[in-house]
């Protein structure tokens, strides 16, 4: 059996940490999911950039349908799902190369684009894209885990 190489928590206690942290901030969780912090198409490029780091098939199920039904374009959709970032909005753009550098970089991300991030969206909307990543971050490793188990339950023919 291959080995399996999607990313995913390390464990129960990253798992439970990171579902914590995010379920103690209700109100700014409830404020970018109802696109009064983040407008819904670029909060869904957030989460379809990142998503296609961590490569959950569920959240790119998901998240595509979302960005479509939030006025996406499909072909950018299918860049984002690509890794290819030709046509977002040039206003977006830093940010959506931020998620995606955010992930590549296991949620360590260069202090330099950080700064950046700050400077271009200021401090608060700086501080919802951050969450609005942590947040499709956590789906992304939950949905990875379950198809860790699919795959270890079908010695590697599901969920790889």
């Amino acid at each position: 059996m291959k080995p399996f190489k999607k990313r995913m928590y390390s464990g129960p206690m990253a798992f439970f940490a990171d579902w914590a942290s995010l379920l103690g901030k209700p109100g700014r969780l409830l404020a970018i999911l109802r696109g009064k912090t983040l407008s819904a198409p670029f909060r869904e490029r957030l989460m379809l950039a990142v998503t296609q780091v961590n490569q959950c098939r569920y959240c790119a199920h998901f998240h595509t349908k979302a960005a479509l039904d939030a006025g996406v374009a499909s072909d950018e959709v299918r860049r984002l799902l690509a890794g290819e970032f030709e046509g977002c909005p040039a206003e977006e753009l830093t940010a959506i190369v931020y998620a995606h550098h955010w992930a590549e970089t296991g949620r360590n991300p260069d202090p330099e684009m950080r700064r950046k991030l700050q400077e271009v969206y200021g401090a608060e909307k700086a501080g919802a894209i951050e969450l609005a990543l942590q947040l499709i971050c956590a789906c992304n490793y939950t949905g990875n885990a379950l198809d860790y188990v699919l795959y270890r339950l079908s010695f590697g023919t599901v969920g790889g």
